[in-house]
This record gives structure tokens, sequence and C-alpha cells, in this order.
């Protein structure tokens, strides 16, 4: 069943209907009826087979204008490079003292971690508990590495990371409803022109199979690529 709010939301939509990017955009704020700068949100299914590891989509990218959202983020270094990871405007920062106290609460207050490789054999105390959020440090998502200032600066200047689900799905926020249609509109532009530099060599046939622009709690409209 639809709430109210939903049905309030989509009249007067052709929910079947494939418009333009901007169309749909426009469409996104104006059918967003919260009460709270709800989050747009971009979702594509790909032709892809997510069970082949050689067609499994995975990748890293700076959005023109950020997600909107400031993400605490934490860095697990040596205590040489904690004063680097601070400057650069890590929220959460440590060593083994950090990693055991994870442990022992079996939680964590931070949206991302970055490590030096170096702390990766000591993270791995803690890795089930990080991977269960998607936070564990991983070089594939340029969470691993010697730079700390780089990495810490990065992912506090709105670096997404996105990959395929278990259906060959991607999901992700492209910014707020507040945001400007021009900046949505290219942080829009930006995620698919990258999932196209990442598709597999071995996926075969339509590879954007849908597209699908929604806000929190709002409709989806259907988007042509």
């Amino acid at each position: 069943m639809r709430s109210k709010r939903y049905k309030a939301a989509a009249t007067g939509l052709d929910l079947k209907k494939l418009y333009t990017p901007a169309e749909a955009i426009e469409l996104v704020k104006k059918t967003s009826n919260v009460k709270f700068d709800a989050s747009v949100e971009v979702h594509v299914r790909l032709g892809i087979d997510p069970g082949k590891s050689d067609q499994s989509i995975r990748g890293t990218m700076n959005l023109p204008h950020g997600t909107g959202k400031t993400k605490r983020v934490a860095a697990f270094v040596e205590p040489d490079k904690e004063s680097v990871a601070k400057d650069a405007g890590a929220d959460v920062i440590g060593g083994e003292e950090l990693i055991a106290i994870i442990a022992q609460k079996g939680t964590f207050d931070f949206d991302v971690a970055v490590a030096t490789p170096s702390m990766m054999p000591k993270i791995a105390k803690i890795a089930k508990i990080l991977g269960q959020r998607g936070v564990m440090p991983n070089p594939k998502t340029d969470t691993v590495g010697a730079d700390v200032k780089k990495m810490v600066s990065e992912q506090k200047a709105g670096k997404v990371t996105f990959r395929n689900d278990a259906t060959a799905n991607v999901h992700q926020i492209i910014g707020k409803v507040s945001f400007d249609a021009t900046k949505l509109l290219e942080n829009f532009h930006a995620l698919i022109e990258q999932l196209r530099k990442v598709k597999p060599a071995s996926a075969k046939g339509i590879y954007f199979r849908s597209v699908t622009l929604t806000s929190s709690m709002g409709p989806g409209i259907k988007v042509s690529v």
C-alpha cells in the first residue's frame, strides 16, 4: 500500500514515461513533500551478471558538487601520522587502541574509514564489524594508502564509492533537493559517465536497463540516458 504522502506526490506524473534527466530532476524537486531536505537518489539497473566476478561494478569518484552530506571520517594510522590526519579533517583518529575499542564495543561512529597499508593487518581484527556497514578500508576504493592527507581530504570533500548489488543495481545519492537543478544535473551526468567508463568488457546487450531518479520517500521517475 502506498502512503497518502506518496500518492499526493505522484499526482500528475506518468510513472511509465521516460523523462529527460533535466525534466526528471525538476520533477524530483517538485514532488518532494517531506519536511526535511531529502536526498536525491539515482537507481540504475545494469545489464550485467552480478554472479560473475568479471562483471562486477565498483568504483570511486568525486561528484562535481558533492552529495550535500558531511561524512565522519576515521583514519587508522601510526602515531607519527595522527597530526596529518587531524589537519586534513579526520573526525576519528587512532591505531591499535582505537581498533581495540571498536572490537570491544562492536560498533563505531563514522561513515567511512581510511588506513595506511601497515595498519591493515591490525584492522583485520574488526573487519567483520566494519564490513557489515561497508566501511572496511580497501585499495579499490582509494581508502588504503600512504598519503593520509589526500585520502582524508578527498573523503571530506564528498568522494563517493559505488558498487552493484546482488540484483545488478547501483544506488547512489547525488545531492539534496535543496541543490540547484543545474548542480544536480551535473552530478547525475558525472555518475552516468563514470558507470559507462567501468562497463565490463564481457557485459553484452543493453548496459543501462533502467535509470530512475527519486527523492527520499518520493516517487521514482524513469530517465532516458
